[in-house]
């Protein structure tokens, strides 16, 4: 069976990445192995990373002061924006309304809504974030 010219030359190259890996393999083992100190790496106390352990430094924190919660919905001021009612479906009991000072559009479900809400109302409403985004609670005519 006759090899090619190309075929060879491919076994050729793998050949010699063999021999090139096993070099490698080789001054490694003379190397020695690297030890573990020259490995590890330290972050001060800035987040800089470093060769040289830090000092210890005893510093006394309150723990008091240290919060780790988001602020509860109480503590945030809701405003109270107002709009016109854009669209309002009675029968499947939703609609939307739109802000006066933007082009976005508010869903709105009927229980969060006087019960003579019509198309073309003038509302004041508060916007809560819900699983799909906000959406328009707490609605009430602004003129009628």
């Amino acid at each position: 069976m006759a090899i090619s010219n190309n075929k060879r030359e491919l076994e050729k190259k793998k050949a010699q990445k063999k021999r090139e890996k096993e070099r490698r393999k080789d001054e490694r083992r003379k190397n020695g192995p690297d030890s573990f100190d020259d490995m590890i790496a330290y972050v001060d106390e800035n987040g800089n990373l470093c060769d040289t352990p830090p000092t210890a430094t005893n510093t006394e924190v309150n723990a008091d002061t240290i919060e780790i919660s988001t602020p509860k919905q109480a503590d945030i001021p809701k405003e109270q924006p107002s709009g016109i009612v854009d669209f309002f479906d009675s029968t499947k009991g939703f609609g939307f309304i739109r802000p006066k000072d933007s082009d976005e559009k508010y869903f709105f479900h009927i229980s969060n809504a006087p019960q003579d809400i019509q198309k073309g109302d003038k509302v004041s409403f508060i916007l809560e974030k819900n699983q799909r985004g906000l959406q328009a609670v707490d609605i009430i005519h602004a003129t009628k």
